[in-house]
């Protein structure tokens, strides 16, 4: 048999960290503004679409322009939330970056809402709460805008 350490401690130890359960409040209120917002947008699209007095296939690019735009005020918002979190070291720091940016902030975000995740910079501490869950909600975003546009295109997308 091995002797292999026991976890449990530090299971117990990130219990009683304020900064975890600080950083898990922070991802609730981010997930929620993220998720109410691609809610409104989806309605204020599905709604607004039909009435444009565009052709039927030119509606679908405006619905698709105006999901990268939700898309990318999203990632803006986790972008702008990691930019914040990493001015309190006890929060979480983020290496592979020299004196993080706001810009390096929205590329991580980025490459983590779209779970591309290259791997070049790297949350570490409570921090990667944060990012764990952006990739979660970015991952359902994303497809909760797909399933939305061939609903869409279904509507307006006749081949002839």
């Amino acid at each position: 048999m091995h002797d292999l350490p026991l976890k449990t401690p530090v299971f117990f130890e990130a219990l009683g960290s304020s900064a975890h359960w600080l950083m898990l409040c922070l991802c609730l209120v981010l997930v929620g503004s993220v998720v109410g917002l691609h809610y409104e947008a989806l309605e204020r699209l599905n709604n607004w679409l039909p009435r444009l007095r565009l052709p039927a296939r030119l509606r679908v690019l405006v619905l698709i322009y105006g999901l990268m735009a939700v898309h990318t005020l999203e990632i803006w918002i986790f972008g702008m939330a990691l930019y914040g979190v990493t001015l309190f070291p006890d929060l979480g720091r983020v290496t592979g970056a020299d004196g993080l940016v706001l810009l390096d902030a929205v590329y991580l975000s980025t490459v983590t809402y779209t779970t591309v995740g290259y791997g070049d910079l790297r949350p570490e501490g409570p921090l990667r709460l944060l990012l764990g869950m952006e990739s979660l909600s970015g991952f359902l975003l994303v497809t909760w805008s797909a399933s939305f546009t061939y609903l869409e295109m279904q509507r307006n997308w006749r081949v002839t």
